[in-house]
C-alpha cells in the first residue's frame, strides 16, 4: 500500500504524534478515539485499556499513513533519511555559479518551476562557459558530452557520485535539466551514454520531500505533472533519452512518471514503457528497497484507469487493456459542454478556467462560442481564465483568451 506521509517526515515528529494521540484517547477526545476506531486493527481491545498503550497509538499512526505497523514505518523513515531531497529548501542565491547553474536548470517540482528560471541558467552559462569545467554535475546539467568525458576520464567514479546543489548524481541533473542551451538530440544522448558507460545507475533517483514514490532519472525525462507542461515540460528529447535509459536497465514501472503523465492525452510514454516490460517486469530496485511504502501495481493501475475514464481518454484504456490491464466494466465519461458554461466548481472556477489551465484550445473555443464569460474571477486564486493560462505558460491559450477579452472590451 502506498504511504501517505506528510512532506519531509521525521521519526521524532511521528513519535510526538503517537504520544499526542495516546494523551488524547486517555483524555476522551473524540477525534483521537475516532482515529483509533478507523485505523487500529482491533480498536475495541485497544480502547478497553483506560491507559491506552503507546504501542497501540504508534500502530494507529503507522496504519493511518499506509503502513502495516510501527516497525515498517520506522524502517521506511530510516531508509528515506538518506534518500530525501527537498529542492525548494536550497537557497540558490548563496550558491557558487556552477551550483547555481545546476539548481536553476532543474525541474524541482514546486511552484517556482517556470521557463524564466531555465533561461536564467542558460544566461549564466553564456556569461561563463567554464562553468561546465567546475564539476561533473554542471557538465551533466548542460548535457555537454565533451565536458563530461573530460571529467570522467579524470575520475570515472564521478558517474555515481552525489553532489551539486541537490546532492544528486550527475545523471539526475542531465535528465531534469530544462535549460534552453540548443543541444542536439545527439549531444544529449552522447552525454547520457557517457555517464552510463562510466557506471551511472539508470535507476538513480531520490525521494521528493520524503514522498515514497521515487523521482527517478526516468521520471525527469518524461516530465509533466500537476503544474502542467508549461511549467514542468517533458525533456525536449524525452522519447530518445527514455529509450536510452530503458535499454540500459531503467525499470519500466516508474510510478511517478506514470502519475505525472496521466493528466493529459497522449500515450507515447505508455507505449514505450510497455515495449520495455511495463506490466510484466519483476519488481525493480526501488520496489525492493522501499517495500510496502510504495504503491502496489494494482493501486497504480487503478489510478490510471480512474483518471482515463473520468477524462474521456478512451484510447488510453484500450491501450491498457491490450497490455493485460483489467479495464472491464469501466465506463468512459464522454466530454461534453455543461448546460451552463459559467457554472462554478467547488473552488469557484469555471470550465473555462480549467480549459485555460490545460491549454485545451478546442475546448476554449467551444466554451466561448457557448457563452462562457472570460472575465469571471475564480474563488480560490482570484484570477481570470486568461491569468490561469498565463500562470501555466499555456501561451497559445493565453493569446486566444486575450483576443476574447479584447473583443469583449471593444463591444
Amino acid at each position: 500500500m502506498a504511504s501517505s506521509l506528510p512532506n519531509n517526515p521525521s521519526l521524532d515528529r511521528l513519535k510526538a504524534d503517537a504520544r499526542r494521540l495516546q494523551r488524547g484517547v486517555i483524555a476522551g477526545e473524540q477525534d483521537a478515539v475516532d482515529l483509533v476506531q478507523r485505523w487500529h486493527p482491533k480498536p475495541s481491545i485497544a480502547l478497553a485499556d483506560t491507559r491506552f498503550a503507546l504501542h497501540d497509538a504508534q500502530l494507529t499512526v503507522a496504519r493511518s499513513y499506509g503502513f502495516t505497523g510501527w516497525p515498517a514505518l520506522v524502517h521506511y523513515l530510516r531508509i528515506a533519511a538518506d534518500l530525501t531531497v527537498d529542492p525548494s529548501a536550497v537557497g540558490e542565491d548563496t550558491l557558487d555559479p556552477a551550483d547555481r547553474f545546476c539548481a536553476l536548470s532543474a525541474l524541482r517540482y514546486d511552484d517556482d518551476d517556470a521557463p524564466p528560471r531555465w533561461q536564467a541558467a542558460a544566461d549564466l552559462l553564456a556569461e561563463d562557459a567554464t562553468l561546465v569545467d567546475r564539476h561533473v554535475w554542471a557538465a551533466a546539467a548542460a548535457s555537454d558530452p565533451v565536458a563530461l568525458r573530460r571529467h570522467l576520464a579524470a575520475d570515472p567514479t564521478l558517474a555515481r557520485r552525489a553532489g551539486g546543489p541537490f546532492g544528486w548524481v550527475p545523471l539526475m541533473y542531465l535528465t531534469y535539466s530544462r535549460a534552453p542551451l540548443g543541444r542536439s538530440q545527439g549531444d544529449v544522448i552522447e552525454a547520457g551514454a557517457a555517464l552510463l558507460d562510466a557506471g551511472a545507475d539508470p535507476n538513480a533517483g531520490y525521494l521528493w520531500r520524503g514522498l515514497s514514490t521515487p523521482f527517478t532519472a526516468l521520471t525527469g525525462v518524461f516530465g509533466e505533472g500537476e503544474q502542467g507542461p508549461g511549467r514542468q515540460p517533458r525533456h525536449p528529447y524525452d522519447q530518445a533519452l527514455a529509450t536510452l535509459l530503458l535499454d540500459r536497465g531503467a525499470h519500466p514501472e516508474d510510478q511517478q512518471a506514470l502519475y505525472n503523465r496521466m493528466f493529459r492525452p497522449g500515450n507515447e510514454h505508455l507505449e514505450l514503457l510497455f515495449a520495455h516490460g511495463l506490466g510484466s517486469a519483476e519488481p525493480g530496485p526501488w520496489h525492493r528497497e522501499l517495500g510496502e511504502a510504495m504503491e502496489t501495481s494494482e493501486q497504480m493501475w487503478a489510478r490510471q484507469i480512474r483518471w482515463a475514464a473520468e477524462h474521456g481518454f478512451a484510447d488510453r484504456l484500450v491501450l491498457l487493456g491490450e497490455h493485460g490491464v483489467d479495464v472491464s466494466g469501466v465506463t468512459v465519461v464522454e466530454r461534453s459542454l455543461p448546460a451552463d458554461p459559467n457554472e462554478l466548481d467547488a473552488d469557484g472556477g469555471t470550465p473555462l478556467h480549467q480549459a485555460a489551465w490545460d491549454g485545451d484550445l478546442d475546448r476554449i473555443r467551444l466554451l466561448l462560442d457557448a457563452g462562457a464569460d472570460p472575465s469571471i474571477i475564480d474563488g480560490r486564486f482570484g484570477s481570470t481564465p486568461l491569468e490561469w493560462a498565463e500562470y501555466a505558460y499555456q501561451l497559445e491559450a493565453a493569446d486566444l483568451l486575450r483576443g476574447a477579452r479584447d473583443v469583449g472590451h471593444d463591444g
